[in-house]
């Protein structure tokens, strides 16, 4: 793992205002915040800090109100909404809280699909296995999610986001539905994915204890990052 790289995420003033009926309300309050490329960044904050909004504009799901993102060598504050989409397919992978799995749909089935909205084989042998042997999942690759615990549902989740190997993966509390034996395991997953291939990660948690798993945290608060401390990743 090398996070000491360039930046892959620049941000600049970065201010986000929901239109509420005739009420403006501001989300993010001009954030700045640079990540280098091989980063494991834990964001904390209570609810209602900016966090998800902070994650969406950087996965190009919605567009900035004024200030620079930069994911790479895009603006995506200079995109259009296709523009943002393409970015999205080619560069960000995600992973919730809710799985998000398709109910009708085999593990393997939910995995290629990710490769099919962007484009790609539904498999290529070392892109799909190598997903599949990080996650320790192969072997329940024909079940569909309501045969699977809710740790292997979010093993698929995590393979289909990573299958496409996109330069960054946004994590939104993904070990929120997950009890303690499972949760730690899929924190171990993400470090292990952003150790062995350099993978760029930002995870949102709510828990110190999974933020610990990060290499930096940065804590939010009504709109703006309060602090950014580096930290020493769990052994």
């Amino acid at each position: 793992m090398n996070n000491g790289g360039a930046p892959i995420i620049r941000i600049r003033g970065l201010r986000k205002v929901y239109r509420v009926g005739k009420v403006d309300v501001p989300a993010l309050r001009g954030v700045d915040l640079e990540v280098r490329t091989g980063e494991f960044l834990s964001i904390i904050g209570p609810s209602g800090s900016g966090k998800s909004t902070l994650f969406h504009i950087i996965g190009g799901l919605t567009p900035p109100t004024e200030g620079e993102v930069r994911v790479g060598e895009q603006d995506l504050s200079a995109m259009t909404d296709a523009e943002r989409t393409r970015m999205r397919k080619r560069t960000v992978g995600f992973v919730f809280q809710k799985f998000n799995l398709l109910p009708n749909l085999t593990a393997r089935d939910n995995i290629a699909i990710a490769r099919h909205i962007a484009g790609l084989p539904r498999e290529t042998g070392g892109e799909f296995q190598d997903a599949l042997n990080l996650l320790g999942i192969a072997q329940r690759l024909d079940h569909k999610p309501s045969a699977l615990s809710g740790g292997e549902q979010q093993r698929v989740a995590i393979a289909r986001a990573i299958v496409n190997h996109p330069a960054i993966l946004l994590a939104d509390e993904p070990t929120g539905n997950l009890d303690t034996e499972n949760s730690r395991a899929v924190l171990e997953i993400l470090r292990d994915l952003n150790r062995r291939t350099g993978q760029t990660i930002l995870m949102i948690t709510h828990n110190p204890e999974a933020a610990a798993y990060g290499h930096s945290t940065v804590e939010m608060r009504d709109g703006r990052i309060v602090s950014h401390t580096r930290t020493s990743p769990s052994a």
